[in-house]
């Protein structure tokens, strides 16, 4: 038993490296490539690390192109549609878990719709809309459509949080003369600070890699964000892999910080009750 027992841990440990190999092994191409010289991304044929490594690749997407516009424009556009979607579903899964209203079947009903259309439909739908509005080839109308599609599962996930806290908090604090408004604010938000934390996580992360609306919806360079930079690299008879991957890895960096910081309300949203007493 105990040989099988053994032996069972080893094959579980290396199933998970292999898994964790397997998952990390495109972002270490990604590296690799981006540290290739020119010369050698194709002389030297497929090589584990390449035989001499520079930073060519990194001075040309930051000194010779407009990438440090498109990182600008994806900050600009991921952090407001994260902080902006995080307050309103938080409002919302909030009132969808605490109270019974008229309509509320119908709400979630149509805000479970909005998830099951092709985002390829409604491209043409959207623009129609915004054009008019002057919205197009604009920061504020990438806000306003990512936000749009990000609310109704950022509140279903909200409501899955305050659903598991007891409403009796609530109701003591409003025996003790607190408001509603109050006992949110004070007793109910700060113990979901888990949920904010995943919310903020994904939605940022949605917004700063989403490429369908932010290439229909802008035409120019001034409000592109990453992911169209990203084909600036892409000619009609190249495609500049080394300045792409270079490009790809700075463009992991603010998602990587942000997760960063927001990691120790990840984790406790993750331990959540697995201690008693």
């Amino acid at each position: 038993m105990t040989a099988k027992r053994i032996a069972s841990v080893v094959a579980h440990r290396l199933a998970i490296l292999a898994y964790v190999a397997f998952a990390l092994f495109p972002l270490y191409w990604l590296l690799k490539v981006s540290v290739t010289p020119n010369k050698l991304l194709y002389s030297e044929g497929i090589k584990m690390w390449p035989s001499r490594t520079s930073f060519e690749h990194f001075e040309f997407v930051l000194k010779h192109s407009d990438f440090p516009v498109f990182f600008k424009n994806s900050l600009i556009v991921s952090g407001s549609t994260a902080i902006i979607v995080t307050v309103l579903a938080s409002l919302a899964g909030y009132a969808m878990s605490r109270f019974d209203f008229r309509g509320k079947y119908w709400i979630v009903t149509l805000m479970l719709l909005t998830q099951m259309f092709p985002l390829v439909m409604l491209v043409a739908p959207i623009f129609k809309i915004l054009s008019p509005l002057g919205l197009t080839n604009s920061l504020t109308g990438l806000v306003i459509v990512y936000t749009a599609f990000n609310v109704p599962f950022a509140t279903f996930l909200m409501q899955s949080f305050f659903d598991g806290i007891p409403k009796d908090l609530e109701e003591a604090a409003m025996i003790d003369g607190a408001t509603q408004f109050v006992a949110f604010r004070q007793i109910i938000l700060p113990l979901t600070l888990p949920g904010i934390a995943a919310t903020l996580g994904f939605v940022f992360t949605a917004a700063w890699s989403e490429l369908l609306f932010s290439l229909m919806l802008i035409s120019g360079n001034d409000a592109a964000t990453f992911p169209v930079g990203l084909l600036s690299f892409v000619s009609k008879f190249s495609v500049d892999f080394g300045q792409m991957m270079a490009a790809g890895v700075m463009a992991l960096i603010p998602a990587c910080l942000f997760f960063l910081l927001i990691q120790r309300y990840l984790v406790q949203g993750l331990t959540a009750g697995a201690v008693k007493g």
